[in-house]
């Protein structure tokens, strides 16, 4: 049973998952639109979205949060207080947009866009 177990699990250990979160999130806030399967884009969302709320206050505090949670990515980091964070300051919430793609017709994997609104 699977009582209080959130998230996917993707068939993978959990230093795997966090592994694969933190790359996805490392390349949206990059490149700002990435294609993946809509699994891992609805998996991502939310951790993204926090961490632009995050961004929003730029203290010492919320940097080290943030830089943890993208592993320690000194760029990415830049980008969530110096770009994305301020372009969403007077919005509530709702930072990222999921596009449905064709299924792959190799694997037919539900394939997804996400990026940012």
């Amino acid at each position: 049973m699977r009582h209080q177990n959130k998230g996917r699990s993707f068939n993978r250990p959990a230093n795997q998952r966090t592994a694969l979160v933190r790359s996805l999130a490392r390349s949206l806030i990059l490149h700002e639109r990435i294609s993946t399967s809509e699994a891992k884009a609805k998996e991502l969302r939310p951790f993204v979205e926090k961490l632009i709320s995050q961004g929003k206050q730029d203290t010492v505090a919320n940097r080290r949060l943030v830089a943890a949670r993208l592993g320690n990515d000194e760029e990415a980091v830049r980008k969530v207080f110096s770009t994305l964070s301020p372009r969403y300051a007077d919005r509530a919430g709702g930072y990222t947009r999921i596009v449905k793609r064709a299924p792959s017709a190799t694997t037919a994997r539900e394939n997804a866009y996400i990026a940012f609104v």
